[in-house]
């Protein structure tokens, strides 16, 4: 595991387009990273040899005009290497550095029964707006400071920092 670097970003689409497919793009979560850099200082990656085998975005974010949050995903693993605890061990590897950097919250869209035991639980329904259509039970989050998820309200927005 590492972290990212705009050289990887060949082999990261790569990744996502055999993990992810085509229909990615569609994905409510694409609107809010759409005009961001790629590659934040949080994105992971992991490798065998000159091989890149999954990697994770995060993107730094405000929620009701407040920084500190960072949006997790997408997080591909090339079909190939499935269930070797990848996307685990770069999740964990992303966390840690958001810590280290002071992010209070990290949010994402997906399935709590997979995220939910990495410590990811639901979000009050409404409490955090997207900019179009998601699933409000899909909507997860992990608090990183405590009380972070109470503080936070309103629209989800990519920024360019943690604050």
């Amino acid at each position: 595991m590492r972290l990212a670097r705009a050289e990887d970003l060949p082999a990261i689409k790569k990744v996502h387009q055999r993990a992810l497919g085509p229909g990615r793009y569609a994905l409510t979560a694409y609107r809010v990273r759409e005009g961001t850099p790629p590659i934040s200082d949080f994105c992971q990656v992991a490798e065998c040899g000159k091989h890149l085998l999954a990697a994770v975005r995060f993107t730094p974010a405000s929620i009701g005009g407040q920084h500190g949050a960072l949006l997790l995903g997408p997080i591909a693993v090339d079909p190939d290497h499935l269930n070797r605890g990848l996307g685990r061990a770069l999740i964990d590897a992303g966390i840690a550095k958001a810590r280290e950097r002071g992010a209070q919250l990290i949010l994402l869209v997906g399935d709590s029964s997979y995220y939910g035991r990495l410590g990811f639980s639901p979000v009050p329904p409404g409490q955090i707006k997207f900019p179009g259509p998601v699933n409000p039970a899909r909507i997860l989050a992990m608090e990183l400071v405590a009380g972070a998820l109470t503080r936070l309200t309103g629209e989800l927005r990519a920024s360019e920092s943690l604050g």
